[in-house]
């Protein structure tokens, strides 16, 4: 459908209909939609705009991805449609490996994501071929790789499911999650748990990389400081501004 650019909810409004056409390609699954919309309402919450929490995240991110042995950057069929350059140029600034990991994994499916993302810049997608699962897990996430996921000591998931965040955890890794909902299980799990729209989000890591990058005093004080109970709190507390601000200004 033609969405006029003056609409107020132009971008949303083009997010769905990319993701929806993503369906149709058979790179999303039709439960992602439904992940998609919780998280968009969550948006709605924090005002559609990186909170000074998230900031603090993000931040605390990019510090822990450039004192990395071994970054990676893991990408679902979700992530994969909102934003493979935003990705891609994470993965390139820092650099990190990049690393397909589906839910609902199919040979079909994974070469059509991988494929895609080779088709907007990504060099050495890895994911094709797993050889080592990840203990704990009994269903397809469990496949990775070696060189990638499972040798990680700092890895990037978007649009995580929470068991799989609660896996990584227990292998000794430092999980950078993207969850617009702060009381997810992701979120509770992750080392660096960041409330914001994915898109956001990578666009702050990528100029806070670019500031940290050299400054070892600041990244050290970044990876010791930061707290993700204390980072969680400050998002509610913004939700819960935000929704008492609307009575307030009548």
């Amino acid at each position: 459908m033609e969405i006029p650019k003056d609409h107020p909810r132009y971008k949303s409004l083009m997010t769905r209909e990319r993701l929806a056409e993503m369906v149709q390609k058979g790179l999303v699954t039709p439960t992602g939609l439904i992940s998609h919309g919780r998280g968009e309402a969550y948006d709605y919450l924090m005002g559609e705009k990186s909170t000074e929490a998230a900031l603090e995240a993000e931040k605390a991110a990019a510090a822990f991805l450039l004192n990395a042995k071994n970054p990676v950057v893991c990408i679902n069929g979700n992530a994969a449609a909102l934003d493979p350059e935003g990705l891609i140029a994470l993965a390139e600034a820092i650099p990190a490996k990049i690393e397909v990991n589906l839910f609902h994994r199919t040979p079909e499916r994974m070469e059509g994501i991988i494929s895609y993302l080779e088709s907007k810049g990504a060099k050495e997608v890895l994911g094709r071929n797993p050889d080592r699962r990840i203990a704990s897990l009994n269903h397809d996430r469990a496949l990775c790789t070696e060189e990638g996921i499972f040798s990680s000591d700092v890895i990037v998931v978007p649009i995580e499911d929470g068991d799989r965040a609660e896996a990584l955890v227990s292998m000794g890794k430092v999980v950078i999650s993207i969850d617009l909902n702060p009381l997810s299980r992701t979120s509770r799990t992750a080392t660096v748990p960041i409330s914001d729209e994915m898109s956001r989000a990578l666009e702050n890591m990528i100029r806070f990389i670019g500031e940290l990058r050299g400054d070892e005093a600041t990244i050290l004080k970044e990876t010791k400081t930061f707290s993700a109970k204390d980072n969680r709190r400050k998002t509610v507390q913004c939700i819960c501004d935000s929704l008492m601000s609307e009575f307030d200004e009548e």
